[in-house]
């Protein structure tokens, strides 16, 4: 399986990046066990697995939130809490 660009995930809705995401840790997992009986032929494809399930929850984490396209993570959590009404 390729790397999915940021950009791409990005284009996808909520569903699709979720199965995606899914997927992602399936194969994750599936490597880690061929890693520790030794049968994998490429080892730094778990790193770079890893880093794309992050990629992923990442932008789910920003599409749960409403960031908008190129708005910090961070800066979409100080919106919605400025955007909350007293007492909440």
């Amino acid at each position: 399986m390729a790397t999915t660009k940021p950009q791409d995930m990005r284009e996808m809705t909520v569903e699709e990046l979720q199965i995606h995401h899914d997927n992602l840790v399936d194969e994750l997992i599936n490597l880690r066990i061929k890693l520790s009986i030794k049968q994998l032929d490429n080892p730094l494809r778990v790193r770079y697995l890893h880093r794309e399930v992050a990629r992923a929850k990442t932008i789910l984490g920003e599409k749960k939130l409403g960031a908008r396209p190129g708005e910090k993570l961070s800066q979409a959590v100080k919106r919605t809490e400025d955007n909350k009404p007293e007492g909440v």
